[in-house]
């Protein structure tokens, strides 16, 4: 299970499960859940929690101490849920003292090689972030999320839930919930239709949110009378909810 060049701290904490590849390195204070497999050169530090039958591939660095310098040791953590796929290359840091002081990971993501997740974001579940994602400092990504390759997320930005964004496309705002976004910097290209439909929401449903997106974003309203319109549609069809939730949560504005 544990090959015999890895180096564990004894203060780590293994499942007896835990596949462990060549030259890999755990320090301590670490704890990694059953079922879970590490491989070969991956490098895992800090104040990390990682969940239950995670594959992590090689030369990853996860736990590592935030790009950030107003960071001055602080107690910082970094948390991996259950069922997650890590390819190689990925770098996750731990949160800094000026936020909640953890980077969250949730359960059935699929993150690509070189997915770089900075301080303090947080990815919930069933995301797929492909090759090249690079998520600034106090990112959140919602369920469901996909990023393309190479997309590039500005600090603080916040992600919706069902999204799908571009190759190479730049994020400086935030993006509501369905939408699909594209180019530098990111606008909102329609909705994530196929994406909807892989996961069962059926056609009157889909209809309705398109109807939605067309209120926000080709009537010429503005924000607060587009959301006015979507609130009165939610009460017959609560998957527009997701919408006014999300702006409710806006802090840098929506893409538009």
């Amino acid at each position: 299970m544990i090959h015999p060049t890895v180096i564990i701290s004894p203060e780590a904490e293994l499942d007896s499960s835990v596949k462990v590849g060549p030259f890999s390195i755990i320090d301590k204070h670490v704890k990694i859940g059953a079922g879970s497999v590490i491989g070969n050169h991956v490098t895992i530090t800090g104040n990390t929690t990682i969940g239950k039958n995670n594959h992590i591939y090689h030369y990853s660095s996860l736990g590592e101490a935030p790009q950030d310098k107003k960071y001055n040791q602080e107690e910082t953590f970094l948390e991996i849920g259950d069922n997650n796929t890590i390819r190689e290359f990925c770098t996750f840091n731990r949160g800094t003292a000026q936020d909640q002081g953890i980077t969250k990971i949730g359960n059935d993501n699929w993150i690509m090689a070189y997915v770089h997740v900075a301080h303090d974001c947080e990815i919930n579940n069933h995301t797929i972030l492909a090759n090249n994602t690079s998520l600034a400092g106090h990112v959140s990504i919602d369920d469901y999320a996909i990023l393309g390759g190479f997309t590039l997320v500005h600090q603080f930005c916040k992600i919706g839930s069902h999204i799908i964004t571009a190759v190479n496309t730049v994020v400086f705002k935030d993006i509501p919930p369905y939408v699909i976004a594209a180019g530098y910097d990111a606008k909102p290209n329609g909705i994530n239709v196929e994406g909807l439909k892989r996961r069962d929401f059926n056609p009157e449903v889909i209809s309705k949110i398109k109807e939605a997106y067309k209120i926000l974003y080709r009537q010429g309203l503005s924000l607060h009378d587009a959301e006015e319109k979507i609130k009165i549609m939610s009460q017959e069809t609560k998957a527009l909810k997701l919408y006014l939730d999300f702006i409710a949560k806006s802090t840098r504005g929506i893409i538009r």
